[in-house]
C-alpha cells in the first residue's frame, strides 16, 4: 500500500522524521519496502520577490523582471507570463537548477536580453496543468526561503507491506492509530479546508431494515449474506469539476490520479479510512433504484475500464430497476458514472462478504483498490462515519445540498466481539508482570473498549470492528506484547514449565538424525522441494519456472546444485545434509505419496588443514562414504535388519526386499580442481526411538587376538565377519578389520585381511585356554564354510 508521510503527520499533529517513521512501522508489524521522495526536484527553488517589471525592448509579449532571490544580488529574468507584477512573490529557479522535467537552467540571451533564471508556473513545477501564468505565492516568507517550506509539498511516498490479517492498515487512519499507540500520543482526523468540523454537520444515518428510500431513490438489500449492510446518501445540485489543490495533492502523493471532485472525495475516504465507496449519477439510475442482489446468470456489464464482462449467479451485483449497474465491491458500471454533466449524486457505502468478493475478483480477473480492501474485510461497524466524512468533503468541494438524511440498511444488526482477557494469562505467556493500567492503556490505544473486573481477575474487551484478526484471548496478548515493545522484554532466561505434550516420534527421529550427522561434521541445508521433470515426478499446475515445474522425487539433486554453488564460490571442501520430503506419483485421483528422507554429500579434504599434517591433502574416498553411510543407517533406521550390498561404487541398503537407501559416487558440473563427489540418501524410520540403556564400564580385563586370514577372491570381509561372530561365542565382545594385504600372488586373486577379536567374560577373567579354544572354533568354521585359512608366516610370499 502507498502511504503519504505528510498525511500521517496530519493525523498525529506532529512531524515524524522519515528514518524514525520507517523504523517505527517495522516494529509495529508494517515494514516499509520502498521510499520514494516526492517533489525532490524542487529542492533548489526559492521564493523570489519581483522588484520591477518592464517591457522587453525587442519582444511585445515578453517582459524583463528584476528579481530578489535572497542572495543579495538582483537577478534579471526574461518572462512571458502576463500575471507577473512588481511586489509579487513567485517560485524562482536559479541558474544551474534542474526542473522536474529534467531541464537544467542556463544563463542565456532571449531576444538580446540576458535571463538569469526562471519564474515558474504550476505546470513547470509538476504541481498542475496551469501554464498560462506564473504561480503566485501568498506567503509572508522572505525572499530566498526554500519553496518546499512555503508550499509544504515536500513528502515521501512509502510502500508499506500490509499482511492479509491487518486490513485496517490499508487506510492512513489505521497506520496513524498504530503510530499514535507507539508514540503514546492522541491522533485525530485531518481537518478538511474550509470546513470547521469535518463530518459533524451530517446527521447520523437512519437505521432501517432490508429496504428504504433516500432522496427519491429506492434502496434495497436482496442478498443479505453477500451484503449485510448498505448505507446511502443523496446530494443534489453538485458542480462537477477539478478538485481543490489540497485534495489533488493528497491523492497524487499516494499515486492516485485525480478525476473530479466527487470521485476524488470517495477515493480520499477509501485511502484515509479504508472504506471503498461509489458515487452514481442519479439521472442515469433507472427507477431510480439501487439494489444489492445476486447477479443473474448471463447478465453483462461494461465496467468503468470499458470492458464488457459476463456475470455468474455466484456474484453479487448492484442493480437499478432494470438491470445490473456495477459489480459489488469490485468496479462500477460505465452507464452510471459521475461525469461533467452530473448534477445529483447517489453515494453508496457498504460492507460486502469478503469471500464473495474474492471469488468474484478471481473469476473476472479484475483487481481494483476496492476489491483489494473488501476481500480482506473493511470495518462493518464504521460505515456511518465514512459516509458522513465523504458527504462533508463533497459538499465542501462540489457544493450542493444533502437531501433528506443518510440511511443505513442493516437487516441483522450486530456488535463487535467481546473477549475476556486475564492479566495472569498475559504474565504467563509473556513472562513479565504488567500492571492492569498498562494493559488497559495498550488495549484502548488499538481502539478497544475495556471494562476491568478485578473481582473476576479479568478484563472485558470489546474488540474494535476494524480488527477482524482479534478473535481470541491470545490475540490480545500478542497485541500487548507488540505495543509494549519486543525489545523491552528481558533477555535473560526466566523459569518456565516445559510443555506436557511430547514431541511426535517422527520429530524425535529426525532430531536424532540431525544431531548425529551434525556431529559427523556435516552442515544442514534446506532446498526447494521443486525441480526438473524426472520419472514418477508430480507436475505442478502453477510452477515458478520450467526448471522447477515438478515436485522432487529425491533429495540428492538439490544438494548437488548446492555443491555446484559452493564450487562456483571457490569452496572446495563441502559437507552437507538435508532432511526433507520427497513426492511420488500415486494412483489416478489420489494425492502424491510422501516420504521423509535424509541425504548427504561430501567432497574435498578428509580432514581440516593443520600444520602437524603432511603437505599432501588426503581427499575423501569411497571408504569415507561407506563409513558415513553406515553411521546414517544407524541413525535413520536403528534396530532394523538392514543389509548393505556393494556393487562397484554403489552401495544399497536393503531391509528385506525393500531398498531403503543407497550411496554412490556422484557427477556434477565442477571445476578442474574439484575433488571426487560422493553422496547417500536414506528413508527415515518415523517410529519411536528407544531410550539408550546405561552400561557400566567393564570390570574384567579383555583378551585380544589378531587373525591374519587368507580370503579367496569371491569372499567378502563382511561375510567373514559374520561367520566370526557366529562361531566366536558369548565371550566375543568386538570385532574389527585392522589390515588388508593384496600382495600374496597366485592366479586366484587371494588377499590377506587381518581381524582383531576382543574377548571378555562378565564377572571373571578369561583364561588363555578358553580364548584359544574360541579362536580355533572360529578358524574351523571359516575353513568349512568359506574356505578361509589362517595366513602362516611361511606362506607370506606364496
Amino acid at each position: 500500500m502507498n502511504v503519504s508521510r505528510r498525511w500521517l503527520e496530519d493525523f498525529l499533529r506532529r512531524p515524524v522524521p522519515l528514518d524514525e517513521l520507517v523504523e517505527r512501522l517495522a516494529l509495529l508489524g508494517a515494514p516499509v519496502d520502498a521510499v520514494e521522495p516526492l517533489h525532490a526536484g524542487l529542492a533548489e527553488l526559492r521564493v523570489a520577490v519581483v522588484e520591477e517589471v518592464r517591457a522587453h525592448p525587442n519582444a511585445d509579449r515578453l517582459s524583463i523582471c528584476r528579481v530578489d532571490d535572497g542572495s543579495g544580488t538582483p537577478r534579471h529574468v526574461v518572462c512571458g507570463a502576463p500575471n507577473v507584477a512588481a511586489g509579487g512573490k513567485y517560485p524562482f529557479a536559479p541558474v544551474g537548477a534542474t526542473l522536474p522535467g529534467g531541464l537544467v537552467l542556463e544563463k542565456r540571451k532571449i531576444r538580446g536580453e540576458v535571463s538569469e533564471g526562471m519564474l515558474c508556473s504550476a505546470r513547470e513545477l509538476g504541481l498542475g496543468e496551469d501554464h498560462e501564468g506564473i504561480l503566485a505565492l501568498a506567503t509572508e516568507a522572505p525572499a530566498g526561503t526554500p519553496l518546499l517550506e512555503v508550499l509544504t509539498i515536500d513528502d515521501d511516498r512509502l510502500e508499506v507491506d500490509v499482511s492479509p490479517n491487518r486490513p485496517d492498515l490499508l487506510g492512513h487512519k489505521g497506520l496513524a492509530r498504530e503510530l499514535a499507540a507507539g508514540y503514546r500520543v492522541p491522533f485525530r482526523l485531518p481537518v478538511i479546508p474550509d470546513v470547521a468540523t469535518s463530518g459533524s454537520g451530517v446527521a447520523t444515518p437512519e437505521r432501517l431494515g432490508e429496504s428504504g428510500s433516500v432522496g427519491g431513490v429506492r434502496v434495497a438489500i436482496e442478498d443479505a449474506w453477500g451484503c449485510p449492510r448498505f448505507l446511502a446518501a443523496v446530494i443534489r445540485g453538485v458542480t462537477i469539476g477539478s478538485s481543490p489543490t489540497w485534495l489533488r495533492r493528497r491523492l497524487e502523493a499516494v499515486g492516485v490520479r485525480p478525476i473530479n471532485n466527487v470521485v476524488d472525495a470517495t477515493n480520499y475516504v477509501m485511502l484515509e479510512l479504508n472504506q471503498p465507496m461509489h458515487a452514481y449519477d442519479i439521472a442515469r439510475l433507472r427507477g431510480p433504484a439501487v439494489v444489492a442482489r445476486a447477479a443473474r446468470l448471463g447478465e453483462t456489464l461494461t465496467t468503468l475500464d470499458g470492458v464488457e464482462r459476463t456475470l455468474t449467479g455466484e456474484m453479487l451485483a448492484i442493480a437499478d430497476a432494470e438491470g445490473v449497474i456495477g459489480v459489488a465491491g469490485v468496479m462500477g458500471g460505465e452507464t452510471t458514472e459521475v461525469g461533467p454533466e452530473t448534477v445529483d449524486v447517489f453515494l453508496e457505502c457498504a460492507f460486502f462478504d469478503p469471500p464473495s468478493i474474492r471469488r468474484t475478483r478471481r473469476t473476472l480477473g479484475l483487481v481494483t483498490e476496492a476489491s483489494y480492501r473488501f476481500e480482506r474485510g473493511v470495518d462493518r461497524w464504521g460505515g456511518a462515519d465514512a459516509l458522513r466524512r465523504a458527504v462533508t468533503i463533497i459538499l465542501a468541494t462540489a457544493g450542493g445540498r444533502l437531501e433528506d438524511g443518510p440511511i443505513d440498511l442493516w437487516p441483522r444488526p450486530s456488535s463487535p466481539p467481546r473477549i475476556f482477557l486475564r492479566p495472569s494469562r498475559v504474565a504467563q505467556v509473556l513472562g513479565v508482570d504488567l500492571d492492569w493500567r498498562s494493559l488497559e492503556t495498550y488495549l484502548v490505544a488499538i481502539g478497544a473498549t475495556v471494562v476491568s473486573k478485578p473481582e473476576d481477575g479479568r478484563i472485558a474487551v470489546d474488540v474494535p470492528g476494524w480488527r477482524p484478526d482479534l478473535v481470541e484471548e491470545i490475540d490480545l496478548v500478542e497485541e500487548i506484547a507488540r505495543l509494549h515493545g519486543y525489545d523491552a522484554f528481558p533477555s535473560e532466561l526466566r523459569p518456565y514449565r516445559p510443555g506436557s505434550l511430547p514431541d511426535a516420534p517422527s520429530e524425535i527421529a529426525e532430531t536424532h538424525v540431525r544431531d548425529g550427522l551434525s556431529s559427523q561434521g556435516l552442515f544442514e541445508a534446506q532446498t526447494l522441494p521443486m525441480g526438473p521433470p524426472s520419472p514418477g515426478a508430480v507436475p505442478l499446475k502453477n510452477p515458478l519456472s520450467a526448471e522447477e515445474a515438478h515436485l522432487r522425487t529425491a533429495l540428492l539433486p538439490g544438494l548437488l546444485r548446492r555443491v555446484e554453488a559452493n564450487w562456483a564460490a571457490g569452496t572446495r571442501d563441502v559437507r552437507l545434509f538435508e532432511i526433507g520430503t520427497v513426492f511420488l506419483l500415486a494412483e489416478a485421483g489420489a494425492p502424491p505419496l510422501e516420504e521423509r528422507r535424509v541425504a548427504g554429500v561430501i567432497t574435498g579434504a578428509r580432514d581440516p588443514a593443520h600444520w602437524t599434517a603432511s603437505a599432501k591433502v588426503q581427499d575423501v574416498d569411497r571408504w569415507d562414504l561407506r563409513g558415513l553411510f553406515d553411521a546414517a543407517i544407524a541413525l535413520a533406521i536403528p534396530g532394523a535388519a538392514v543389509q548393505v550390498e556393494e556393487s562397484g561404487w554403489v552401495a544399497r541398503a536393503e531391509e528385506g526386499s525393500r531398498t531403503v537407501g543407497w550411496a554412490r559416487s556422484l557427477t556434477a558440473d565442477g571445476p578442474p580442481w574439484a575433488a571426487p563427489l560422493f553422496g547417500f540418501e536414506l528413508v527415515i524410520d518415523p517410529s519411536a526411538r528407544g531410550v539408550p540403556a546405561f552400561q557400566p564400564l567393564p570390570a574384567t580385563p579383555a583378551a585380544e587376538r589378531d587373525l591374519a586370514l587368507v580370503l579367496p577372491a569371491e569372499v567378502t570381509a563382511l561375510a567373514v565377519a559374520g561367520a566370526i561372530r557366529e562361531a566366536g561365542g558369548e565371550t566375543l565382545e568386538a570385532l574389527e578389520v585392522v589390515d588388508e594385504y593384496r600382495g600374496l600372488g597366485g592366479p586366484d586373486g587371494r588377499r590377506s585381511v587381518a581381524f582383531r577379536l576382543r574377548f571378555r567374560a562378565e564377572g571373571r577373567t578369561l583364561r588363555d585356554a578358553e580364548v584359544e579354544a574360541s579362536v580355533q572354533r572360529v578358524l574351523r568354521s571359516l575353513q568349512s564354510r568359506l574356505g578361509v585359512e589362517r595366513r602362516s608366516a611361511e606362506g607370506a610370499g606364496t
